[in-house]
């Protein structure tokens, strides 16, 4: 069979799969042509991404993706030529759809999906399967990991039904064949010189196959076992998953080998996505019109607007815990805030144990503030979760929420906290000042409250609202959701600073509120290094220099790193988070960008609404208007007040 039949069949095939049935086809029998349209994309689109579709809970959502936790993505040729065959066909039915004769709402969902469609089919056209090193390394275990997640709870500690389990080692035991192809695919990468860059080989890549060896072979067979308890068919399932999780880890244990010998003596810079694409996907991801160099520039705005307060507050901070420091010059502001937070530092938590449930307490005194404030309507029984990252993922996070699945009735959110492994010096940074700003984002009132909120509200936000084309979290993923997910982040931060009765920074101490403008400095940053690295202003070390310099007022950290220890700690932190960024453009620059929108929205629904206005109203409306940035919603959404 030649290359084009195979491709006709896999679409063949795929549309057939695609055909609506059952239930699911009932429910949309009335749908407009366009709903149709969208919910054939949709449900397409999770075919295809298993993983993603297993993140939305999408074998509830619908027959054709009932097999979803069994699958991992086929990115053999043909099927990846199969899927741009299939987005082709659903762009052109798009591009003939008239969106002024569609209502309001669904206007919105014409625009996200142009925009989710030219990314993807971009992305393979462009061949990012080639060289998406930290794709392949993250999907097999973050498909696992959401998995037992959404499993039924069975009781007594135990997770999953026979059926349940049946589809983790399914999954478990197609690991090897995807390895494979996902080394087929660099290889041919490597034959037409579409390569990762090496960082990515080097931390994702070997480093990643090395806990993922680690994870299938012993932690999924551990994790099963404790889950599965002594129920009948206990014994068979993990004896199964064992055998499965041994083969996958020798999989990985391949790769990583692979990866060391294909791409030996390989140090030639990667990462930068160059002007034109990155522009690209500032217009057509973020809907933002501003050029590279106008956001260079506002992002070196935005560094010097949050530096400026936080020298001010560290200035107070100073003289209410009687420390004699100057703030006369540029160099003895960045000496003395580092002494500020040095003094801060002293009340860290002396275990890991500790630091959790400081994280843990600081989330329900922000909840209760939240009551207080009448910010949003708050259920009695709202509680917060705070579990230690997976190993697979603590090459990049330090802290991070993963959503329940908004598809399915199983699952919980897990606010996911990377711990130190007692090291003191790591224990210091994590001092009780530091952790309320990041307990707010990724718990009260950001990510954990926002999408229980929405998932509570699923029936009211399209399906496409919630997709992460590309993938979900690393660099193959459009990223559509940042601007309103981890904007919405950054805005809880502020919003719990601004000034109440008797507070003048909100929610927070001063101590704290010290942290949190380092948090909005941070995201400042990220706008100049993002755009520095991707656009040719800045080379890698350059971008660690700024981030040492203007996040941790510590210039020339790098160049001291081999004598000082603390220069060392820092250095490893901005390399770590340089590294980030190079490898997902644009998405550094969609916290600072979406807070930015909301707070315009917000202030323009206030001047409409007049005395009418209420921040809970604001807020909800909001989030029932799902993952997508606000230039997707502000028209209807004014329009509407």
């Amino acid at each position: 069979m030649n290359r084009r039949t195979v491709v006709q069949a896999a679409q063949a095939a795929l549309l057939t799969a695609l055909a609506p049935a059952g239930a699911w086809a009932q429910a949309r029998a009335s749908a407009t042509p366009f709903e149709a349209l969208r919910d054939r994309y949709f449900v397409g689109a999770l075919r295809f991404n298993p993983v993603t579709a297993t993140y939305l809970g999408g074998d509830a959502y619908a027959p054709e993706l009932a097999d979803s936790n069994a699958r991992l993505r086929d990115y053999r040729p043909a099927a990846l030529a199969g899927e741009l065959a299939f987005y082709r066909q659903i762009q052109t039915a798009h591009a003939a759809t008239r969106p002024q004769t569609l209502a309001p709402q669904l206007r919105i969902d014409h625009e996200v999906m142009g925009a989710q469609l030219a990314f993807i089919i971009r992305q393979l056209e462009r061949r990012y399967h080639q060289r998406a090193v930290d794709t392949y390394v993250a999907e097999p275990f973050r498909g696992l990991d959401w998995q037992i997640q959404q499993m039924t709870d069975a009781g007594g500690g135990r997770l999953g039904t026979q059926a349940e389990w049946a589809l983790a080692i399914r999954r478990t035991q197609v690991v090897p064949a995807y390895v494979q192809a996902a080394k087929a695919n660099l290889q041919a990468g490597i034959a037409a010189g579409n390569r990762p860059d090496w960082r990515m080989v080097e931390r994702d890549g070997v480093g990643g196959s090395k806990t993922n060896a680690e994870y299938f072979r012993k932690t999924l067979p551990d994790l099963a076992r404790g889950y599965l308890g002594d129920r009948p068919f206990a014994a068979a399932a993990l004896s199964q998953l064992t055998a499965a999780g041994e083969a996958a880890a020798r999989a990985w244990d391949e790769f990583g080998a692979f990866l060391t010998t294909a791409f030996a003596g390989d140090r030639q810079d990667r990462f930068a996505a160059g002007v034109e694409d990155y522009e690209w996907r500032v217009r057509n991801n973020l809907r933002d019109r501003r050029s590279a160099a106008e956001l260079f520039a506002y992002g070196q705005q935005q560094v010097a607007l949050y530096q400026g307060r936080m020298f001010e507050v560290a200035e107070q901070v100073a003289r209410e815990a009687g420390l004699n420091l100057s703030f006369a010059t540029p160099e003895a502001k960045n000496a003395s805030v580092r002494a500020v937070m040095e003094h801060l530092s002293k009340d860290s938590p002396k275990s890991d144990a500790e630091l959790l449930q400081w994280y843990v307490d600081t989330g329900r005194r922000a909840v209760q503030y939240g009551r207080e404030r009448q910010l949003f309507d708050i259920p009695a029984d709202y509680r917060l979760d705070v579990v230690e990252t997976p190993p697979v993922l603590r090459a990049t996070i330090d802290a991070a929420y993963y959503p329940a699945p908004p598809f399915k009735k199983t699952g919980v959110g897990r606010f996911y906290l990377t711990l130190t492994g007692d090291d003191p010096a790591a224990l210091a940074l994590n001092n009780r000042a530091s952790v309320a700003d990041t307990a707010i984002h990724e718990g009260f009132p950001g990510h954990d409250w926002h999408f229980k909120y929405m998932t509570q509200h699923a029936a009211e936000i399209s399906n496409i609202r919630w997709l992460t084309p590309g993938a979900v979290e690393d660099s193959s993923a459009m990223w559509s959701d940042s601007p309103a997910t981890e904007g919405w982040g950054l805005y809880s931060e502020e919003l719990m600073s601004e000034p109440a009765p008797g507070r003048p920074y909100g929610f927070y101490t001063p101590g704290e509120y010290l942290y949190e403008l380092q948090g909005q400095l941070m995201r400042a940053v990220r706008i100049v290094v993002d755009v520095g690295i991707h656009t040719g202003r800045m080379s890698f070390d350059e971008a660690v220099d700024y981030f040492n310099a203007n996040h941790a007022f510590y210039p020339g950290a790098r160049q001291k790193a081999g004598q000082d220890p603390t220069a060392r700690a820092l250095t490893v932190t901005a390399q770590r988070a340089i590294y980030r960024y190079s490898k997902w453009p644009t998405q550094a620059i969609t916290y600072n960008l979406g807070k930015a929108a909301i707070i315009a929205l917000r202030e323009d629904y206030k001047a409409a609404r007049g005395s009418a206005y209420s921040a809970k109203d604001f807020h909800e409306r909001l989030m029932r208007m799902g993952t997508i940035p606000a230039a997707y919603i502000r028209e209807a959404f004014l329009s509407a007040a």
